[in-house]
């Protein structure tokens, strides 16, 4: 059996393997040019394909002749019992017939201060343009012993910056079947009212993982506003080690477009939601700044100018820090996909410009704020002589210092200069 080990250059390796993304055409197009680049130049070269695009049909039928094995990312691990052959199909040692949990697997961290952490997989929305829960299937929620212990043997390493991440993070909800001593008296130091320790939601395990001893930083993505509960955004705003910043994707800001998004909220209800996270971030934290960022798709079928430009009025009303923009794809499956995608590619690109020039200003009106204030930073990297790093509300900052030895650490800066898309400091 040939030990594997990775390589530096595609063309290097005997065995390729694709993780792939199907929730963007874009993302699922660069994996077809790829993968027919690479059977064509180096046709020896095993190719296996995993991720959301392993599950669709019409991708197995496209690719059936470039690709060795689709493998569905719940069967992840069992690659470890694949043996390559020089001049043979792969071939599986010992298989079991059960899904392996990918959830469980001991990840090898990119970096020593920052970690994801993933705490569920999997979506119940079905919102009608959106593939995931047709490729990674129903919620998840990963176990709240494990999510504890990973955050615990981070923290001890050093680690400055814990992640969660989930399809829909804020849904997160565990039954607890045993539960350690040393967590139960986590939980009883949070003084959480959980009655016998059954079930621990997205807030509760907040409000545990913010009482593990140690400096670090917790924020979270994605939410889907329809589970930002009250009880969220009270520990969301409050708890001392969560980031203050909240991505909440609105998608849409015209109701009947909201509707055939299948959403399940108004533009109202979503704008109502954004003021009570705003009031209890200057309730528990005065003083202290705070960002809020969201996701819009342009040009949903049938999204006619004026539909358009209640997106437009959301933006300025609710004054993101930033917005990741995404120019509506027709996704097999979906209940979109049957529905005529009447916007032109030039419309949909004229509309994600008109709403960057929106975000543009907003943008730098926020970062003004940080002129002359002290933050907290957690320095991530040196370039041309500079410091680069984040704050707690994720906006990038350039840090001009001495010292030699920051990368990792968690700094005290002072803010000098505002742009558009970052902030400029000295080091105290």
């Amino acid at each position: 059996m040939h030990k594997i080990k990775p390589v530096k250059n595609m063309n290097q390796a005997d065995l390729v393997i694709f993780n792939t993304c199907g929730v963007r055409q874009s993302a699922e197009d660069r994996v077809y040019g790829q993968i027919h680049n690479l059977r064509k130049s180096y046709p020896k070269i095993k190719i296996i394909l995993t991720g959301c695009l392993a599950n669709r049909k019409d991708v197995l039928l496209r690719l059936k002749n470039k690709v060795d094995l689709f493998l569905p990312i719940k069967d992840i691990l069992k690659l470890k019992n694949w043996k390559l052959f020089k001049n043979s199909k792969l071939k599986i040692q010992n298989y079991n017939k059960s899904s392996c949990n990918y959830l469980k697997i001991h990840p090898k961290y990119s970096s020593k201060s920052s970690a994801y952490i993933p705490i569920m997989t999997g979506c119940n929305n079905f919102c009608s343009y959106c593939v995931v829960p047709y490729a990674r299937g129903p919620e998840i929620s990963r176990p709240a012993e494990d999510i504890i212990k990973e955050v615990r043997k981070l923290v001890k390493n050093g680690c400055s910056e814990i992640i969660l991440l989930g399809q829909n993070v804020n849904s997160y909800n565990y039954k607890l079947k045993k539960w350690k001593f040393d967590n139960l008296k986590l939980i009883e130091n949070c003084k959480l009212k959980i009655e016998n320790y059954k079930t621990i939601n997205f807030s509760n395990l907040l409000k545990i993982l913010n009482a593990i001893p140690g400096k670090f930083w917790i924020s979270f993505i994605s939410n889907h506003p329809k589970d930002f509960s009250d009880e969220l955004i009270e520990a969301a705003t409050k708890l001392k080690k969560v980031c203050e910043l909240v991505h909440l994707p609105i998608q849409a800001g015209d109701d009947r477009i909201l509707e055939k998004m299948n959403r399940k909220y108004t533009a109202k209800q979503y704008l109502d939601l954004v003021d009570k996270i705003k009031q209890a971030f200057e309730k528990h934290k005065p003083g202290k700044l705070y960002a809020i960022t969201s996701d819009i798709i342009v040009g949903f079928p049938g999204e006619t100018r004026k539909q358009f430009l209640e997106s437009a009025k959301i933006m300025e009303q609710v004054s993101y820090d930033m917005v990741y923009f995404g120019q509506f794809s027709l996704r097999p499956e979906t209940a979109a996909y049957k529905m005529k995608n009447n916007v032109s590619k030039k419309e949909k690109e004229r509309r994600e410009y008109y709403l960057n020039e929106i975000l543009k200003k907003t943008a730098y009106e926020n970062n003004k704020k940080y002129i002359g204030k002290e933050l907290e930073v957690l320095v991530t990297q040196k370039k041309n002589g500079h410091y680069f790093g984040r704050a707690r509300t994720m906006k990038n900052v350039k840090i001009i210092s001495a010292r030699n030895t920051l990368i990792g650490e968690i700094i005290k800066v002072k803010i000098s200069k505002a742009n558009i898309w970052n902030l400029e400091a000295l080091k105290k």
